[in-house]
């Protein structure tokens, strides 16, 4: 829905949404294959093994089907009538189908040749099944299994998508599962829903998965509130985050602090010299080094390549690199500016950046937080035991981990601290079905297993560790519910009348 133009807050990016832009992230989809890519003008991509250009993509709407033609252009997909039943001709069964390797008259030489000439995969696919000596007698489940297969791999056909949480999330579990700590996408979706993620929030969130967590709750709060992420190390890691596209108006409600210096904000010795102090001490460093940004974006750039193309060893890659690196854009620092100029940037961003700490710090002080998302690789229990008191009461938590014993561990911990209710250790279950036409079934493959989740609600505490005598009364009163039952068993002494 379009925003009006009086509704505070960052409004939708619309009305060309629906169109694809020149710098604008989008998903290629293969079959079940999917990579983020960003569109630029005349930028090899390779992509299951085929290099091509986004050119031909900009101006046509998500959801569009391209085909790979000769040069690395992507020509839109015409839509062809697939053959009714009637007019396809069909065996009753394959008992008497013999796999022995000579059903097929064109050889790998003759097909060769047809991909040298530039003939279209579909083309290709029609060859082979009149070339096949044993296609006719087939049934027609078979035959569509053939048509697929030979499609899958001779057809090269690429879709372009939107970025969403649940492709990205897909993505990344299938291509690099270490860098999203092995969370599933089903998995994902019930952190959002046990943690009520919704617009006008204030989330903290913890994590270790790339930026993909982080993404996906910016994607469900729409903009509206603002979310604190706590890094562990140099900086946070927002290579999945980038991935989504989001419009800067999304990035005015994000802050990001440091996890080292949480344990000074809880015990009220945090302040703004701390932060102060690290950039002038490693002043020296980033000179030789470059910027933490710089770095940032650099781990960033490693952690998308690393996740959406592993076939990048291909020369037509190495062609791309070498352009880059003799781009401009792309020298050092001190190449693009004097050394002045450069120090002073560098200094203008230590200084933002101190900024956005501190307003992060304050809000993290006010302690009224709607929630909690802790999705790391480092163990649970002193993570949760520590950000929940920055939490409201009634507030929920999600903690997630790829192993069930940190978090039983957490939830002893939880029991005997008290303060938090309703916990709950889940597994969710996933299992794929294939529905067809007298074909459904579940498939053969499923996932043996997408991480644990200890979730809960805060409760309000301080009152019962504030008054003792609260507790007194309390034992007192389960004395007298134990000692009860044996009063009723006196009997009242008979009146003489």
């Amino acid at each position: 829905m379009e925003g009006s133009g009086e509704q505070p807050g960052p409004q939708p990016q619309h009305p060309g949404d629906h169109r694809i832009r020149d710098g604008d992230f989008v998903v290629l989809k293969r079959e079940d294959v999917f990579k983020a890519v960003q569109v630029q003008r005349r930028k090899k991509v390779t992509f299951e093994k085929q290099w091509f250009y986004l050119d031909n993509v900009i101006g046509h709407s998500y959801g569009t089907a391209f085909e790979v033609t000769s040069g690395g252009s992507l020509q839109p997909k015409k839509k062809r009538e697939e053959p009714t039943a009637e007019t396809k001709e069909a065996g009753t069964d394959n008992r008497n189908i013999v796999d022995d390797g000579k059903s097929q008259k064109l050889t790998q030489d003759d097909i060769k040749a047809l991909k040298d000439k530039g003939i279209k995969g579909e083309e290709i696919v029609q060859q082979l099944i009149e070339n096949s000596t044993t296609f006719r007698d087939k049934t027609e489940f078979a035959q569509d299994k053939y048509i697929k297969k030979k499609k899958k791999k001779y057809e090269a056909i690429i879709t372009v998508v939107k970025p969403s949480t649940r492709i990205l999330s897909i993505m990344y579990y299938a291509r690099e599962p270490g860098k999203i700590n092995h969370m599933r996408y089903d998995t994902l979706a019930q952190m959002l829903t046990l943690g009520n993620i919704r617009a006008g929030n204030k989330m903290i969130v913890m994590e270790t998965c790339a930026g993909l967590v982080l993404g996906a709750v910016m994607e469900r709060m729409g903009g509206f509130g603002s979310i604190i992420q706590l890094y562990p190390g140099g900086g946070p890691v927002r290579a999945a985050t980038a991935c989504f596209g989001f419009p800067k108006s999304f990035l005015s409600g994000l802050y990001e602090f440091p996890l080292n210096k949480v344990d000074s904000l809880l015990h009220g010795t945090f302040s703004a010299e701390m932060l102060s102090s690290e950039p002038k001490d490693s002043a020296l460093v980033e000179e030789s080094n470059g910027t933490p940004e710089e770095k940032q974006a650099s781990e960033q750039e490693n952690e998308d390549s690393m996740a959406e193309a592993p076939e990048s060893n291909h020369p037509e890659d190495q062609e791309t690199m070498e352009t880059i690196s003799q781009d401009p854009e792309h020298k050092g620092p001190k190449e693009r500016g004097s050394k002045k100029d450069y120090i002073q940037e560098k200094q203008r961003r230590q200084e933002e950046q101190r900024k956005r700490h501190l307003e992060a710090a304050a809000l993290l002080s006010e302690r009224n937080a709607d929630g909690l998302i802790v999705a790391s690789r480092f163990h649970p229990t002193p993570l949760l035991l520590s950000l929940l008191d920055f939490v409201a009461p009634s507030r929920p938590f999600v903690v997630y981990c790829q192993y069930k014993e940190p978090l039983l561990e957490c939830y002893t911990k939880l029991r005997e601290r008290g303060g938090v209710i309703n916990l709950r250790l889940s597994e969710t279950w996933l299992r794929n079905y294939q529905v067809l036409p007298d074909r459904s079934h579940p498939k053969l493959l499923m996932s043996g297993g997408g991480g644990y989740l200890l979730s809960g609600f805060t409760v309000a505490m301080d009152n019962l560790k504030a008054d003792t005598s609260l507790k007194s009364n309390a034992s007192t009163l389960e004395s007298h519910e134990t000692e009860e039952p044996a009063a009723k068993k006196q009997k009242c002494p008979e009146s003489d009348s």
